[in-house]
């Protein structure tokens, strides 16, 4: 079901019109009665898709898409309290966007009294902030007769929430248009980028990529590889679990002398996508952060590194200088279980100590 899913996901990356697709089929597992996707950044249009309308629903979710159209209108977003705070906080999770929200507040949303009047209840939400700037917010609700949402169902939602991530960050840079063609896809991202066969063989790479030789290092057979050894172990990795169940990674690169910190996104290419790239496999992307007044925290990119909710909010304790021992504490968890939450973040961002995640989540604040 899930493999389904996230080929669905990845190829509305490239092919945006097919995110009403993969959000229908999101809206399904978590018995939603629709799924959004919205993109926020300085000085741009909000865009977005919304899923398609399964059968049996009658003319409703199409006026539900009438208030979604509205929403993108303007700066609509930024007028709800409630959602400004949610977005200020960034949880690395699925959240139930109404306890962020004061019943007064909900009482006196006009899309939400609208929303009501049509028979949708509650949502659920989950901003991701992307390293090139954006925000990238997934947004899910249920009609009022199927009550509120259970744990089993953000719990779904979370397991796919790093695909949402990655294909997120990509449709941003797109700016929700369709990529036609292999080179000027690459161009259209506008980050430094190359498509690879499923057995590392590089096939095009752009110019941004190409004036990164500190960075990739071109191998025999047409290959590449990571000049940082131990970032190298991990992209080796991903491109052996991609050809195999399809693992997708986000690398962490520290910063040098004369180079920021890095985030190098491994996408699978899947159903069109594939086409797009014509049969190539995997997208190779390198992103840094940029300080923009939509992504507050750099700490946020622990979302996409597969962190767990948990996971993530002692990375970013971690990253405010706390010792293991304090930050357990403060998050209410064992130092014991916080050693086995370290061992995993260790794992997903390629660090071997404390010093070195923490140094790695701090060399993104000077970013411009």
């Amino acid at each position: 079901m899930f493999d389904d899913l996230t080929d669905r996901i990845y190829e509305a990356a490239f092919v945006p019109d097919l995110w009403a697709d993969a959000l229908e089929a999101a809206s399904g597992v978590s018995g939603s009665a629709s799924g959004s996707i919205f993109v926020f950044s300085d000085g741009s249009p909000t865009r977005g898709r919304i899923s398609d309308d399964p059968p049996g629903h009658g003319n409703a979710l199409e006026t539900v898409r009438s208030v979604f159209d509205e929403f993108l209108m303007g700066d609509n977003w930024k007028l709800s309290p409630g959602v400004m705070r949610m977005y200020d906080l960034q949880p690395a999770s699925f959240v139930h966007v109404e306890a962020f929200m004061t019943a007064d507040e909900i009482e006196r949303d006009v899309q939400r009294t609208r929303l009501r009047a049509l028979g949708i209840g509650a949502h659920l939400c989950s901003a991701v902030a992307m390293p090139s700037g954006e925000l990238v917010t997934f947004v899910f609700q249920r009609w009022t007769r199927d009550g509120a949402y259970d744990q089993s169902s953000v719990d779904r939602l979370d397991q796919i929430r790093p695909h949402f991530a990655r294909a997120g960050l990509i449709s941003a840079r797109l700016g929700m248009e369709q990529a036609r063609a292999t080179v000027s896809a690459l161009e259209a991202i506008g980050l430094p980028a190359a498509v690879m066969t499923a057995s590392g063989r590089v096939l095009t790479a752009n110019v941004l990529m190409e004036k990164m030789p500190s960075v990739f290092i071109a191998t025999a057979h047409g290959g590449m590889a990571l000049a940082d050894i131990s970032a190298n172990l991990l992209f080796r990795e991903a491109i052996v679990h991609n050809q195999q169940d399809r693992v997708v990674r986000s690398i962490p690169i520290p910063a040098r002398e004369s180079q920021p910190a890095l985030v190098i996104h491994l996408l699978p290419l899947r159903r069109a996508a594939h086409e797009i790239f014509s049969g190539a496999d995997i997208l190779v992307a390198a992103t840094a952060v940029s300080a923009s007044a939509t992504v507050p925290s750099p700490t946020l990119l622990a979302g996409l590194f597969d962190l767990t909710p948990a996971e993530a909010r002692l990375a970013a304790a971690l990253s405010q200088g706390q010792p293991l021992r304090d930050a357990a504490s403060d998050l209410q968890i064992t130092v014991k279980t916080g050693r086995t939450y370290l061992e995993r973040i260790f794992a997903k961002t390629g660090t071997r100590q404390q010093s070195q995640l923490v140094a790695l989540l701090k060399s993104a604040e000077p970013f411009q």
